[in-house]
């Protein structure tokens, strides 16, 4: 799963730079968006709030709301109840769920995060973890799309959901009441995953564990697990040892 993630302004848009910088001039001139959306620094932001995070699509750089509600959803209360739901897309049955069916075949987008966060249970206790990248400066996240009209107001929502994996080697270790992780792709990967050209297979076969040879992670404060406080604040992503974990290594 991934409910939570850091969203650090000058990170991420080096990684978008990096990203961007790569393609071909052609290509990069169309996709990028001289209309770069203002990105705050969010340091621990929580889907169940839905914001507005910044997505690349295959043509666009663009804010959508975390929580996707699919363009079939009839009426207000029915959006309002689905969004919670869907903050996540389970990789494994992506293709089946009538959610996430027609998105994933031509709705994708990528996330760029500094990081996210996850819950290790120890002796009846959770201790929360950032991980974050490595090597570089942030991880892009596989993701899909879709724009919801409310028919009462003609007003439009774009939203999104995360693409969940099981977790890799690392991640068991830490998310080991759920062993699952978000989908986390390098650059060859996030072509592949935003061109709207890619087949089926093609998508299946890149949504897979990340390597956890790119990722570390380090344990924070319990104020993290706090979500009627304020977690917004660059502290919050400082390490913190708890010496009842010191003889339980993630590996």
């Amino acid at each position: 799963m991934c409910f939570t993630v850091a969203i650090i302004r000058k990170g991420v848009l080096m990684t978008v730079e990096e990203y961007y910088n790569r393609l071909p001039a052609s290509i990069r001139k169309k996709k990028k968006n001289p209309n770069e959306p203002e990105i705050p620094n969010l340091y621990m932001v929580s889907g169940f709030s839905h914001p507005q995070l910044p997505v690349i699509t295959d043509n666009e750089f663009v804010l959508k709301e975390w929580g996707l509600i699919p363009s079939w959803v009839k009426t207000k209360a029915a959006q309002q109840e689905l969004r919670d739901k869907t903050l996540n897309a389970k990789g494994e049955t992506i293709f089946e769920k009538p959610s996430f069916a027609q998105n994933i075949l031509s709705r994708r987008c990528l996330l760029p995060v500094s990081g996210f966060f996850e819950w290790r249970d120890f002796n009846n206790n959770k201790y929360p973890y950032f991980i974050e990248p490595t090597n570089a400066s942030g991880f892009l996240l596989g993701s899909i799309f879709d724009t919801w009209v409310d028919q009462s107001t003609g007003a439009c929502y774009d939203t999104f959901s995360i693409v969940t994996t099981p977790a890799n080697p690392l991640m068991e270790m830490i998310h080991n009441s759920k062993k699952r992780m978000p989908l986390m792709l390098d650059f060859e990967a996030a072509d592949k995953w935003i061109n709207p050209l890619s087949t089926t297979e093609e998508i299946k076969s890149i949504i897979l564990p990340y390597d956890e040879r790119n990722m570390k992670a380090h344990t924070i404060s319990k104020v993290a697990g706090n979500s009627k406080t304020d977690r917004n604040y660059p502290e919050i992503l400082q390490p913190v040892n708890y010496p009842e974990l010191s003889q339980q290594s993630l590996f």
